[in-house]
């Protein structure tokens, strides 16, 4: 288990490497669901994602013998590509696979004792989860008198460190999980009372097609959410136009599922709502990449950018390897370039 003292640890080794990401507010959107809503806008952290949180502190924790020897990590994009940054992306090596037919689990786990690589998890480890926390606890420093938070949940690692930091500094605050429709294995899981592999789900939240929830980060979870709630692919695609539209930011399917279900949520229990207002010129291309992706095939494969980052990054591995399939925001090109 983590708690807030952890993250208050990984925030101060976060400090001065990590981007404090701004916090961004919409009139539209609080008329829309009848209150103030904050929106930490993580799309600006480096990468492009909270996952270089805790992909740093775990790394950083590592001694010199494990850093030699170098890191291995997996995921759908955003982990492994916070690794390749937090390391500097000396000696990369980028392997893929078929998310369909293989387990990155598996295939990372061999991968790493044959070449005798440091695993580090994309979200089932201890520095992992209090590094992803310290999004919330920028959040409650900024915005200390929330009622609600809600944060997506794939395999579980930023909900759990979020949560805790939530439930300690505000006991009475409501935390919100936010799956996609076709991938509600934590939702299931909790009502169950146990871990339940539901299979990868096909969605366009590409980032949350994890099969089931974590093994710690389901323990951490089941202590401090309060609801798992899910978003279609529809919805989705329009939380994705309208951010852009209202608050003119590029986000990814696997963040913008929290914000279409957190309407819906809010719409529910008697608030003021109404729909997401993204134009259908801008909503046609998203829909057609859904399309796409929904349809089936081989995924499409990246690169894993290798930027260079601060000084005070680390910088003595001699070998990282990332295991990955794509980049977790296939509409991306109808927006923005992601760097």
């Amino acid at each position: 288990m983590i708690g807030l003292a952890d993250v208050r640890a990984a925030a101060e080794g976060l400090a001065g490497v990590a981007n404090r990401t701004p916090i961004l507010t919409s009139r539209t959107l609080d008329g829309m669901v009848g209150a103030s809503v904050h929106v930490k806008a993580e799309c600006f952290q480096r990468g492009g994602s909270f996952k270089f949180r805790g992909a740093y502190t775990k790394i950083a924790s590592l001694d010199r013998d494990a850093r030699s020897r170098g890191v291995l990590a997996y995921s759908s994009g955003n982990h492994a590509q916070a690794v390749v940054d937090a390391t500097r992306g000396y000696g990369a090596e980028i392997v893929t696979y078929d998310r369909w037919a293989e387990s990155r689990e598996e295939l990372g786990a061999q991968l790493a004792a044959e070449r005798g690589l440091e695993l580090v998890r994309p979200y089932d480890d201890l520095l992992v989860m209090a590094g992803q926390g310290t999004t919330a606890l920028e959040l409650l420093e900024e915005v200390p008198d929330l009622d609600l938070l809600v944060a997506p949940v794939g395999g579980g690692g930023l909900m759990a460190g979020c949560s805790t930091v939530a439930k300690e500094l505000r006991p009475g605050i409501r935390v919100v999980g936010v799956e996609p429709e076709t991938g509600d294995d934590t939702r299931r899981s909790l009502a169950a009372g146990k871990r339940i592999n539901g299979g990868v789900p096909r969605t366009i939240a590409d980032g949350l097609q994890t099969p089931m929830p974590g093994e710690l980060t389901f323990e951490v979870n089941r202590l401090h959410v309060d609801e798992i709630v899910t978003a279609s692919d529809a919805e989705i695609l329009d939380a994705m136009a309208f951010l852009f539209d209202r608050l003119k930011i590029v986000t990814e399917p696997s963040d913008r599922h929290r914000s279409a279900a957190g309407r819906t949520h809010c719409r529910e229990r008697g608030t003021r709502g109404g729909r997401g207002l993204g134009r259908k010129r801008r909503l046609r291309p998203l829909r057609r990449a859904a399309r796409r992706r929904l349809e089936g095939g081989r995924d499409r494969r990246r690169e894993a950018r290798t930027d260079d980052i601060d000084e005070r990054a680390l910088r003595s591995f001699d070998r990282v390897v990332a295991v990955g399939d794509l980049a977790e925001h296939p509409a991306a090109q109808h927006f923005l370039d992601s760097a």
